[in-house]
C-alpha cells in the first residue's frame, strides 16, 4: 500500500501470528521486551475503542494465538506488554450498550459520566475520551464494580496467559487511588510485573513507587528532536531538559523510563530529521547510552519513514533490498554493547562538556566507565578536556589515548564511545 493510500481506517492486516513468524528477527536484534499496542476486541484500526476485554480482536488471532506468542518470547528470553484502555471504552462495550437501551433503568448507568438521559451520541451528553470523541465514554472510575471489573482485567490477562505487564493508555487521566490499588492487585500476582503509564508530561505525582515503573518519556523524545534532528537547542539547553527530567524522579524511576525517539502517536524520528541518517545515528547513540530504557518503534531500525498518524504506522517493510542494513547493524551494536557493558544500563551519568553542539558524558559503575561524545556539529570540532583519556575506542576497535594537553578532534556529525582504562 503505498503512502498517498494510506489513511486513519487503513487496516494493514498485521496480527499475532505474523509477530510468532518474525521472532527470530526480532531475537537477532538484540530486543528483549515487546510492547502491543491494543490487542482487544474493536471496531477501529487502532483499537484504542474497546469493545471486549476479554476477547482477542479476530483481526490479531485469538487468545490460543496469543499464548502461543507469550510462551514462544519468553523461551527466547522476550518478555511482553499488553495495552490497557482503562479511562474509557469503545461505545460497543456491553455496559455502554445496556445504558442506550435502557437509560436510567440501566444498572451501569453509574459506569459512565452521563449528564441526562437517555444518552444522545449527537449531542454527545456525556464525558468522552478527548474532544468529544463520541465512540469513546469515558468510565467512571470511582465507581467500586468499574474498579474491580477493570483491575480483574489486569490480573486476568496475566494469570491466563502470562503476559508480563501493562502499558496504561491515558494513564493521567484516571484516579491515582485506582493506580494503587490496580498496582498491589497486579504485584501480588506477579512482583516482577511491569507497569509503565503514558504521559505525555511531567508524571511525578505517578512516580512515587506505589503506581507505575516508570512513564513512556516523551520528555526525553521531544528534547531529542529539539537537539538532533531540528536543531533548535544546543548541547547546554538539551541537557538541563533532561536534568530537570531526572531531579522529578528517584534514580528507580528514571533506570525504568521508557526512552522513546517517535511511536504510533508521533511522527518518525527519520522524518523529523528531514531523512539524514547522521543525525538519527547520533541520537540513537545518546538513546542507547543514557539513562532508562531504549524503547524502538517498530521498522526504526531498517529506516522505515513515515510522517504524522496515519504515515507512522503503515506496514514493516520486509523486502531486504528496501531495508537499511547499515542501520539495522547500527541497532545491533549498541545493543549488544548496552548489554556487555552494565554501566550503560545502571551507571551514574556524568556530563563533561556541552559547548558548542558538542556533547561528552560519562557512565561509570563500580570500576567501570564509559565516555561518549556526540558531535553535533557539520564541521570538525576541537577541544581539549581537563583530564587524560586512556582507554579502548568501542566504535573503531583502537586504542584512544590523549592527555588534557592535546586537542581531541571530532569530525562533522562523529560520535565516539570509549571504555577508559
Amino acid at each position: 500500500m503505498g503512502d498517498e493510500n494510506i489513511t486513519f481506517k487503513s487496516i494493514f492486516g498485521g496480527n499475532l501470528q505474523g509477530i510468532i513468524d518474525k521472532l527470530d528477527y526480532i531475537e537477532s536484534l538484540g530486543v528483549n521486551l515487546i510492547y502491543l499496542t491494543p490487542v482487544f476486541k474493536s471496531t477501529s484500526n487502532h483499537k484504542y475503542n474497546t469493545c471486549d476485554y476479554y476477547k482477542i480482536d479476530e483481526i490479531f488471532g485469538d487468545k490460543e494465538t496469543a499464548k502461543s506468542l507469550i510462551d514462544k518470547c519468553h523461551k527466547k528470553g522476550i518478555r511482553v506488554i499488553f495495552d490497557a484502555v482503562f479511562n474509557h471504552s469503545g461505545d460497543d462495550f456491553f455496559a455502554f450498550q445496556d445504558i442506550i437501551k435502557n437509560g436510567e433503568k440501566s444498572k451501569y448507568k453509574d459506569w459512565y459520566l452521563i449528564d441526562s438521559f437517555p444518552i444522545n451520541q449527537e449531542a454527545l451528553n456525556y464525558y468522552t475520551f478527548a474532544n468529544n470523541i463520541s465512540k469513546m465514554p469515558k468510565l467512571n472510575i470511582l465507581n467500586e464494580e468499574v474498579r474491580n471489573y477493570l483491575i480483574n482485567i489486569g490480573k486476568y490477562w496475566i494469570n491466563e496467559i502470562g503476559i508480563d505487564g501493562w502499558r496504561l493508555d491515558v494513564s493521567d487521566e484516571v484516579s491515582h487511588s485506582f493506580w494503587k490499588d490496580f498496582r498491589k492487585e497486579i504485584k501480588s500476582i506477579n512482583k516482577d510485573a511491569i507497569i509503565i503509564g503514558e504521559i505525555f508530561h511531567n508524571g511525578f505525582a505517578f512516580l512515587k513507587g506505589d503506581e507505575f515503573d516508570g512513564i513512556m518519556n516523551y520528555t526525553f523524545k521531544n528534547a531529542c528532536v529539539d537537539f538532533f534532528a531540528k536543531r533548535i537547542i544546543n548541547a547546554k539547553e538539551f541537557l538541563s531538559i533532561l536534568s530537570e527530567s531526572r531531579m522529578l524522579y528517584m534514580n528507580s524511576i528514571s533506570n525504568q523510563m521508557w526512552n522513546l525517539l517517535g511511536s504510533h502517536d508521533t511522527k518518525r524520528f527519520i522524518n523529523e530529521c528531514n531523512l539524514n541518517f547522521l543525525s538519527m545515528k547520533l541520537a540513537i547513540v545518546f538513546q542507547f547510552s543514557y539513562i532508562g530504557v531504549p524503547y524502538i518503534y517498530y521498522g526504526d531500525e531498517i529506516g522505515l519513514t513515515g510522517e504524522d498518524d496515519p504515515l507512522n504506522r503503515k506496514c514493516m517493510v520486509w523486502d531486504d533490498s528496501k531495508q537499511n542494513k547499515d542501520l539495522l547493524n547500527f541497532y545491533k551494536f549498541l545493543i549488544k554493547l548496552r548489554k556487555e557493558y552494565k554501566s550503560l544500563v545502571y551507571g551514574t551519568f556524568t556530563p563533561i562538556y556541552y559547548e558548542d553542539n558538542l556533547l561528552i558524558f560519562k557512565r561509570d559503575l563500580c570500576d567501570e566507565s564509559i565516555l561518549i561524545c556526540l558531535n553535533r556539529n557539520e564541521q570538525k570540532i576541537y577541544t581539549k578536556l581537563n583530564f587524560n583519556i586512556n582507554g579502548f575506542d568501542l566504535i573503531n576497535n583502537s586504542s584512544f589515548n590523549v592527555s588534557k594537553l592535546e586537542n581531541i578532534n571530532f569530525n562533522p556529525m562523529e560520535y565516539k564511545i570509549i571504555k577508559l582504562k
